[in-house]
C-alpha cells in the first residue's frame, strides 16, 4: 500500500488545481442566467458523492453521470455525447 505522504507529495498540487477549476466553473454557472440543466444537476450529485467520505468515490462520481437503464434507445437524439444522462424524462 502506498504511503499517504508520498501520494500527497505526488498528486496534491494537481488535485488542488483541478478543484480550483471546478470551483470557478461552478461560480460561472451559478452567476449565469437561464434555466436549470440536467448536466448541472448531475455535476452537483457527483460533488455530493465526492464529499461523501465513502469508499469507491470515483465509481460513485462516474455513476452520477451514467445512464442507469439497461435498454438501448432506438436512435440517437444528438450527434455528440453530452457527458451526463438527461434522465428518463429528457432522453
Amino acid at each position: 500500500m502506498a504511503n499517504r505522504k508520498n501520494i500527497l507529495d505526488l498528486y496534491f498540487l494537481d488535485a488542488r488545481a483541478r478543484l480550483i477549476d471546478i470551483a470557478a466553473f461552478m461560480d460561472r454557472v451559478d452567476r449565469a442566467d437561464g434555466e436549470t440543466d440536467f448536466r448541472h444537476d448531475a455535476f452537483r450529485e457527483a460533488l455530493k458523492a465526492l464529499d461523501s467520505g465513502m469508499a469507491n468515490r470515483a465509481e460513485k462520481v462516474l455513476l452520477s453521470f451514467s445512464d442507469p437503464t439497461d435498454e438501448p434507445i432506438p436512435a440517437a437524439t444528438t450527434k455528440a455525447a453530452c457527458g451526463a444522462w438527461p434522465g428518463a424524462d429528457n432522453a
